[in-house]
Parts: C-alpha cells; sequence; structure tokens
C-alpha cells in the first residue's frame, strides 16, 4: 500500500502530467506528444543533458576508483587507529549540501581562500573557480568526490573484510607480488561491489542539483545548467507542471534504463571474470 500511494500514483500522475499544459498545481488541458517535441526541441534542456553527462563522467568512475583505493589502505590498518582514518574520510559524507557549500567557499575564494595559493602556483594567477566556465564543473565534480567518497570506502572495506585471508597466503606462497595479488585475487572478488557502487554513483550524479545550485546557479553561462535545475525551473519559477513533468520522466526512464544496463553488464563482466 504504501508503495502505491508513494511511488506508483505519483510516477502515473507525473506520467498523466506530461502530455498536459497544466501548471504546478490545477488541471490543464490535454495537448498529446507536445511537450515531448517541445522538449527535444528546446537547446537550454539539450545543454543540460549533455551538462548533466559531462558531470558524470567527471564523477561516477573517479569516485569509485578513489574510493577503492582508500578502502585499500585503511583496511591495512588495523584497531582504533583503523577506525580514526576510516571516521576521517567518512566525515565529509554526513555534512549537510550547504555546510559543504560554506566550507568550499571559503576554501576557495578568491582573495582569501587557502586554495588560490595552489591554483596560483599551477596557473599563474588566482581563479574565482564558480564564475569560469572552464573550472567550474570540474571544481563541483572534485567537491563532490570529496564530499560522497566516504560512502563508497565504507562498502568497499565491508567487500574486502569478506575475501579470505587464506586467499592470499596461498597467492604469496606460490610467489605472487602485489600487484598480481590485486589482479588475480582481490579485483575478481571485489567486483560485484563495484558493480553496485557504479550503478549507486551513476543513480546518484545523474540526479546532481544540490552542489549545482548552491556553488554556481547553473552558470556561467549555463556551463553548469543540469537536467533536475531545468526540472526545477520549468516547475517551479515558470509554473509549467506539464512541461517539467515531461522532462521529469525523461530523467526518470534515463536514470531507470542506464542503472538497470549497467548493472546487468557489470555484473556479466563479473560472472565472465569469474
Amino acid at each position: 500500500v504504501a508503495y502505491l500511494v508513494l511511488f506508483i500514483y505519483p510516477t502515473a500522475k507525473m506520467v498523466e502530467l506530461s502530455f498536459t499544459n497544466a501548471p504546478l498545481t490545477g488541471g490543464g488541458k490535454f495537448v498529446g506528444i507536445a511537450n515531448y517535441t517541445r522538449l527535444f526541441h528546446d537547446s537550454l534542456f539539450l545543454e543540460s543533458v549533455w551538462h548533466t553527462g559531462y558531470f558524470v563522467l567527471l564523477t561516477v568512475v573517479p569516485n569509485t576508483l578513489i574510493g577503492l583505493g582508500i578502502a585499500m589502505m585503511v583496511v591495512r590498518l588495523k584497531g582504533f587507529l583503523q577506525s580514526v582514518v576510516l571516521a576521517c574520510f567518512f566525515m565529509p559524507y554526513v555534512l549537510p549540501s550547504t555546510v559543504v557549500y560554506r566550507i568550499w567557499d571559503w576554501v576557495l575564494d578568491r582573495q582569501y581562500g587557502i586554495a588560490q595559493y595552489v591554483i596560483h602556483a599551477v596557473t599563474g594567477s588566482r581563479i574565482s573557480v564558480f564564475t569560469n566556465p572552464v573550472w567550474a564543473m570540474p571544481m563541483v565534480a572534485f567537491i563532490t568526490i570529496w564530499w560522497t567518497c566516504g560512502f563508497n570506502v565504507l562498502i568497499f572495506i565491508a567487500g574486502l573484510r569478506n575475501i579470505s585471508s587464506e586467499l592470499y597466503d596461498a597467492a604469496s606462497l606460490d610467489g605472487a607480488r602485489r600487484w598480481n595479488r590485486f589482479r588475480y585475487v582481490t579485483w575478481p572478488l571485489v567486483w560485484p561491489v563495484t558493480a553496485l557502487v557504479l550503478t549507486i554513483q551513476l543513480i546518484l550524479q545523474l540526479k546532481i542539483f544540490d552542489q549545482i545550485y548552491l556553488f554556481t546557479k547553473g552558470g556561467p553561462f549555463d556551463s553548469t545548467y543540469v537536467m533536475l535545475q531545468f526540472i526545477y525551473k520549468e516547475a517551479f519559477q515558470l509554473n509549467k507542471g506539464g512541461y517539467a513533468s515531461t522532462a521529469a520522466l525523461f530523467l526518470f526512464l534515463v536514470i531507470a534504463g542506464l542503472s538497470v544496463l549497467q548493472f546487468q553488464v557489470l555484473r556479466t563482466k563479473g560472472s565472465d571474470n569469474a
């Protein structure tokens, strides 16, 4: 009953609204596929699709690999030291997005930010990264990885702990070096966890909104304008509930289709490796 009320009914209502010109609240006239035709000819929407895909490329795989690397280092530690180090990496994940914004807005401030010393050393000048179309999206991606990586680390540590130490002992007796132990023991056995993390990251990053809204508002020059921001603007600022529902349904289908496809492909690859 809860599933029907909280998921099925709102989804069905969204599909229904996508075929109307209804405002955010209230009824509207049936317009057929006019919203869909308009959507795929809307240059701002097409830009938002591209920017969302770019953000996914910048975050999903790097976030997963960094999480695996950190987890492999943390899992070698023992006792209290392991708990402290794990807490340090996981701590950013529990911060609200507004706190993350305040931290990095100060760190990257053009006049007073401590990160500007590094940026100046690399580029030769201080840069207002969130008003620069080249720097804005990569910097939001970097902050997102810093913010969410701890969750991946936690999942990977759980997977690594399930690998029997006897397998590593046997590999060492056979003369396998550290890289070979990782390649032939760790990687095949941790692959199901990797597939899960990649799928979770894909879903989360396709729904990127908070960081973009707080740091750049979609700018500069719409260079960081993403799909959820497009939906938010059409629904809550322009009061176009039907058109926003069309974009939301498209995003829903993209997330569902890509996540299922990716997970199945990765699971099949994992079975082949095994």
